[in-house]
């Protein structure tokens, strides 16, 4: 049981939105995929918590993303997997749509730090940005050549974006409710025990993905990209061994690979959804609710 802190209910709100894609083989992200180029999705998560206003869980590719890579060394980064991005498909845009301005968002979750996934932090000027502080000194000084490597373009992040995070794997740990039993422990991102960060490195060094409840009880568990398809977790499919050359530890990957797959067949009931899931753009394109 959770014991934690002073996990309650609260009146959360969920959107799943997307912003741009890249294309790629599918025998590289599932090994037992085809070897035809698909279309990979850019998610990003915007929850309406009743009193932190919108906070977004990474925020997708923007229009940043270009200008970074026009040059070499990053240039190689969009050659490797072609980007195709509209100006209204952005964090920023999608949330004035929704009556919401970008210097009103107070919180950006941060995964981890591939271009994909923090590509629209500069539209944000007042937000505090939570992440693990492994994740942020394995990139920080990477530049060139060793940056690509890793993901990583550094101009995507504000110059002041240090003074503005918050590493919370430095904070102490808390207990995980039953139906994530298969992860040893999480982190309270906000201090009130709405929003957990639970560890998933592998893919990225200091990778987490976040658990929280909705007002209709709904469980989520935005994995990020310890996999990159419902597919891969339901049936605990690696991706292709190339694949693994990009990730900086193989046997994480595979652990938290594990405990995914243990978490869906134990707890149905907990929605995992992947960064990257073609079937859940899907969901996004159709609308969900």
């Amino acid at each position: 049981m959770y014991n934690g802190g002073k996990r309650e209910q609260t009146d959360i709100r969920f959107e799943l939105l997307c912003a741009g894609y890249c294309t790629h083989r599918e025998k590289m992200t599932l090994q037992t995929g085809s070897w035809q180029q698909i279309r990979i999705p850019a998610l990003f998560g915007l929850i309406h918590h009743p009193t932190a206003g919108p906070i977004l869980f990474d925020t997708g590719y923007a229009e940043h993303f270009e200008q970074a890579c026009s040059r070499f060394p990053y240039s190689l980064y969009k050659r490797a997997t072609p980007v195709y991005f509209r100006p209204e498909e952005g964090a920023a845009a999608q949330l004035r749509a929704r009556g919401i301005q970008p210097e009103d968002v107070r919180h950006i979750i941060l995964s981890h730090f591939h271009a994909d996934h923090v590509a629209g932090c500069a539209d944000f000027p007042n937000a505090t940005f939570y992440c693990f502080r492994s994740a942020y000194e394995f990139v920080k000084e990477k530049q060139g050549l060793a940056a690509v490597r890793y993901g990583f373009v550094p101009s995507l992040l504000p110059p002041d974006f240090e003074s503005r995070a918050v590493f919370i794997d430095t904070s102490v740990p808390v207990e995980l409710p039953d139906e994530l039993e298969a992860f040893d422990s999480g982190y309270d991102v906000l201090g009130d025990g709405s929003l957990t960060a639970i560890e998933m490195s592998g893919h990225a060094v200091g990778q987490f993905g976040l658990y929280f409840r909705t007002a209709l009880g709904e469980q989520m568990l935005l994995c990020a990209d310890a996999v990159w398809s419902s597919k891969a977790y339901r049936e605990a499919i690696s991706p292709h061994l190339f694949a693994y050359w990009l990730f900086p530890d193989r046997s994480a990957y595979n652990d938290t690979l594990s405990r995914l797959h243990l978490t869906y067949k134990c707890y149905p009931q907990v929605t995992i959804i992947p960064s990257h899931c073609g079937e859940w753009w899907e969901q996004v394109k159709k609308g969900w609710e």
